[in-house]
């Protein structure tokens, strides 16, 4: 495990202590977070053929790097912010890992989408304002 101890930069921001997610995740991540697997918790081996798996080891990975730097209370409020909230969503039984095994990666079923009809939604209008609302129709 590198060390934590925050690099001094003289101003600058701060380098990562893992150079990229991937690095996090082999380095880190599987190494002091382990669960048990099957039932409760999932896990992919090819969790890089997740989408979702990568976004949300992502924004672990990130909030990790800047909250270890903040001392005292830093990392506590990563786990009670940020982990403790994605590993159970993350490694879940309806999360992006259900499908497959530690040992067997099964492509995850993608939801199907339709081209939106020209002009069917309203243009020059931003989405959520009332004018979209009523725009779209049934």
């Amino acid at each position: 495990m590198p060390d934590p101890a925050p690099p001094t930069t003289g101003g600058k921001r701060p380098e990562s202590l893992y150079p990229d997610v991937t690095a996090w995740v082999n380095e880190h991540f599987v190494l002091m977070y382990r669960r048990t697997l099957g039932g409760e918790f999932r896990w992919c081996a090819e969790w890089w053929r997740h989408g979702e798996a990568i976004s949300r080891l992502t924004a672990l990975w990130f909030a990790w790097e800047a909250m270890r730097l903040q001392g005292a209370t830093g990392m506590a409020l990563w786990y009670r912010d940020h982990l403790d909230h994605q590993l159970p969503v993350l490694l879940g039984p309806r999360g992006p890992f259900y499908q497959c095994t530690e040992n067997e990666h099964l492509a995850p079923h993608e939801a199907r989408t339709v081209p939106v009809p020209n002009g069917w939604l309203t243009t020059g209008t931003r989405v959520g304002t009332a004018s979209t609302r009523t725009a779209v129709r049934a």
